[in-house]
């Protein structure tokens, strides 16, 4: 990349998409051209993370107690989803990077079929106990009584979240990550087209409220699955499913099973993280909770994307060990951090300085904004350790080496986030500053471990 006009080129490539050989191109130009369309996905979703806690913030601070609560439990399921993706996403890049196309739609078949299993058993299960849920998260009776069935609607679409993982998960590991990016920016523009309709109505249209949202979701991401089933489906890519593929593979899917129990393990640490976290929030009261969602609304704006380029570094990590390539390998992930890091930093300036006004966008609340603030200033002040961290945990994730991030969770967020958090909230009577404090610390030295352990090596010697 000599030039500015060569660098909007590749941007411009990128969001065409076209297969490449992730092996054999420059580092800097597959970052660009993987990072890209995973950015641009990931910033669609946090525009419709910030618009869908926009619309629903008009319908009170219970809607937005309720939002917060259900999303905290549905990081387990989303934990399902993202453990398995992980290994699709590893294993699919290993395979290509073998140049084993056919093992890859074999392996994604699988993928599927285990997913869609487990998909079901957990949206009967929280369907079921919805009510009890979010009773044993702190609701009020309020929150219960009204928000139960936005609950119940989002708990049982729970199928649609993990096949959207899943399909994501395939196509990136096999180098196309403009497909999930269209997936996505298909399935949130229509969500953002639907909610406020199905929210407030219009002519003939009830006005559904919460439920609306819920309704709105899980249409359009509907739409987004048959978009990514015909791209599998339609042999156009190096990717497919064909009948060949279609049958059950036991020993693909304990490999499958193997590799994403260790990132179910990951994100169900991190999920039981947030989840205990809330819950603290909750003996707050609802304005702390209302302003905690709308914080964690906010800075998922910047860390999705953020996300977005960090997996980079997976589908490089997981291509170039397949093709005998480790040193590749490693110099991508450094590359990659630097990236990360630096538009981190960024955001950390924009939310110190602005983290007021961006709060006043959601609610018009004096008790909530300052609430959301404070999280927004204190939280990402590890936002550069963030960075590095994300990447680190990527690329043991590429290279099928789940269980290290798994390890490092349970160290540092459930043997020392949860006590230190209750420790400085409610005995030592910090409240929410003191959650937010131990979120910024744990997460930086999250990360700091993770670079400790990268260096080590020992991810380039994984066989999945």
């Amino acid at each position: 990349m000599n030039s500015r006009k060569e660098f909007f080129h590749l941007i411009w490539a990128a969001v065409k998409g076209k297969e490449q050989d992730y092996t054999r191109l420059g580092l800097k130009e597959s970052i660009v051209l993987l990072a890209t369309p995973m950015i641009l996905e990931m910033l669609m979703e946090s525009l419709f993370a910030v618009v869908d806690i926009f619309l629903v913030g008009r319908l009170g601070s219970y809607a937005l107690a309720t939002v917060g609560l259900t999303e905290s439990i549905l990081m387990i399921v989303y934990s399902v989803g993202m453990g398995l993706s992980m290994a699709g996403t590893a294993m699919v890049a290993r395979r290509f990077g073998e140049k084993k196309y056919q093992q890859a739609g074999t392996i994604t078949y699988q993928l599927l079929v285990t997913g869609g299993v487990l998909a079901l058993v957990t949206s009967v299960l929280t369907f079921l106990f919805a009510t009890d849920i979010l009773r044993l998260m702190g609701a009020d009776a309020e929150v219960i009584a009204k928000g139960v069935g936005y609950a119940r609607i989002i708990f049982g679409s729970n199928l649609i979240i993990i096949l959207l993982f899943l399909l994501n998960g395939a196509f990136r590991g096999a180098g196309l990550p403009h497909l999930p990016m269209r997936t996505l920016w298909l399935a949130n523009g229509i969500n953002i087209l639907l909610a406020p309709l199905l929210i407030f109505g219009l002519g003939p249209v009830p006005a559904l409220g919460l439920e609306g949202a819920a309704w709105a979701t899980t249409i359009s991401r509907g739409i987004g699955v048959i978009y990514q089933l015909y791209h599998l489906l339609n042999g156009k890519h190096l990717l497919m499913i064909t009948r060949e593929n279609m049958a059950l593979h036991y020993k693909v899917v304990q490999r499958i099973l193997r590799v994403s129990l260790g990132g179910m393990g990951q994100f169900m640490i991190d999920s039981a993280s947030w989840i205990f976290l809330t819950r603290i929030v909750a003996e707050f009261g609802n304005n702390a909770l209302a302003g905690y969602t709308i914080a964690f609304r906010v800075i998922t704006f910047t860390l999705l994307p953020a996300w977005g380029l960090s997996s980079a570094a997976a589908t490089l990590v997981g291509q170039n060990l397949g093709a005998g390539k480790p040193g590749r390998a490693e110099i991508s992930v450094w590359l990659t951090a630097r990236y990360n890091m630096f538009f981190l930093g960024l955001a950390t300036a924009a939310f110190f300085f602005f983290g007021d006004h961006l709060a006043g966008l959601f609610t018009q609340e004096p008790a909530v904004i300052s609430i959301a603030s404070s999280a927004l200033k204190i939280i990402t002040l590890g936002y550069i350790f963030f960075g590095l961290g994300m990447v680190m945990v990527q690329a043991f994730n590429g290279a099928g080496d789940t269980k290290t991030p798994a390890f490092i969770n349970i160290v540092v967020l459930c043997l020392l986030e949860i006590p230190l958090a209750y420790l400085l909230a409610i005995h030592l009577g910090y409240a929410q500053t003191g959650i937010f404090v131990t979120i910024a610390f744990c997460h930086s030295l999250h990360a700091l471990i993770s670079w400790w352990l990268f260096r080590k090596g020992r991810w380039k010697t994984v066989k999945i």
